[in-house]
């Protein structure tokens, strides 16, 4: 038998927080209250609500849960700019949320939108391990607001979440319902007792579903789009990322050119480049004229291209292209006047790449069961 999920604060939205506490008759400002706690003041238990009257929290407490995460376990990398958790979920499931620090004040989260995911790109970590569940608002959410307390916890106040990026575990736009509700969740304002993160600095990232992006494309959010595009040819392109069978690039184009005409925002293609397999003079020079192909209009370039060196997973073979492989690419890119950008590779130490630390944490329990 399933277990069952408790239902979590995180998962009303405010109307509904509203709506619950006026049918236990409470004054319609205990919900602001509450709500204020929950994403402003970062409670991590609902007995730290303590303007709230104690037998109001002990009924929120015997109705819901505040979080449903627990931490597996936590790594830091080495130069102490990168953090990841591995949190086990009410059902056994288990999720990765990565806090990546930069210079000046970019704090970002990524966080997971399914357990596990059903894409199956070969060079992938969570691709490989397959599809458990979708996840729910309130666990996308929960996520974002344990990496904030941690930060917040870590400078003593000082500094909060500015970035939160949707490329962890799982395809956001095969949840598109959840991730885009946990999205608004976290976007609503701080002047209504919200978490206040703008919409422009959070990214989604899909890898190629073409109905999703033509859904996102109706969404009045100023949210941004990232397509992990990783081949540029669909022979190549299969074999990386298999559902490109499904959509292959001629639709995922359209659908991505559509998408620019309509919004005229900025999309990113992201390329994690692997040595001897996509980061070939050929390969980039089909990359140009997919780019091309995409902008919506000559002379109007709304197409920028991430490259990140491969993280490497012990499912795939494939290694990091090197440097003066990258370098080629990217000149073939440069001198077509594609805007590209060479991302450094966040946390290689503690397993930071999507599924990573899930996958060593189970192959190294195997071990132990197994006395290897």
């Amino acid at each position: 038998m399933q277990t069952p999920i408790p239902l979590s604060l995180y998962d009303l939205t405010c109307e509904q927080l509203a709506h619950q506490l006026a049918e236990w008759g409470e004054p319609a400002f205990r919900a602001r209250q509450v709500w204020h706690w929950l994403y402003q003041r970062l409670a991590s238990s609902i007995d730290e609500m303590t303007d709230l009257p104690r037998p109001l929290r002990d009924r929120l407490k015997q109705t819901y849960v505040l979080g449903r995460m627990t931490l597996v376990t936590e790594q830091h990398s080495s130069d102490g700019w990168t953090r990841k958790w591995l949190f086990r979920l009410a059902d056994g499931s288990e999720i990765e949320t990565v806090l990546m620090e930069y210079d000046g004040l970019r704090r970002t989260a990524c966080v997971s939108s399914q357990a596990g995911c059903a894409m199956g790109c070969s060079f992938c970590a969570t691709g490989q391990m397959g599809f458990l569940r979708n996840l729910r608002s309130g666990e996308i959410v929960e996520q974002a607001l344990w990496a904030a307390r941690a930060l917040r916890d870590k400078t003593h106040g000082n500094e909060r979440l500015s970035n939160l990026v949707l490329m962890g575990m799982g395809e956001p736009f095969a949840n598109y319902n959840n991730v885009m509700e946990a999205a608004r969740r976290l976007m609503t304002p701080e002047h209504e007792g919200g978490f206040g993160l703008g919409a422009r600095k959070i990214t989604l990232s899909t890898v190629g579903l073409v109905a999703g992006i033509r859904r996102f494309a109706e969404e009045a959010a100023q949210i941004n789009l990232a397509v992990s595009l990783h081949a540029a040819t669909d022979a190549l392109r299969d074999q990386l990322v298999p559902i490109n069978r499904r959509y292959p690039l001629r639709e995922l184009t359209a659908a991505t050119r559509d998408y620019l005409r309509k919004t005229n925002r900025r999309v990113s293609y992201e390329w994690a480049l692997i040595d001897g397999v996509n980061d070939t003079v050929e390969q980039a020079r089909a990359l140009v004229e997919l780019v091309r192909q995409t902008n919506p209009r000559a002379g109007v370039n709304l197409v920028h291209v991430n490259l990140i060196p491969l993280n490497p997973t012990s499912g795939y073979d494939g290694h990091a292209s090197r440097r003066a492989r990258i370098h080629r690419f990217r000149d073939v890119l440069t001198q077509a006047d594609i805007p590209n950008t060479l991302r450094i590779r966040r946390g290689i130490d503690i397993n930071a790449g999507c599924g990573q630390l899930k996958a060593k944490t189970a192959q190294t329990g195997l071990e132990n069961q197994t006395g290897g």
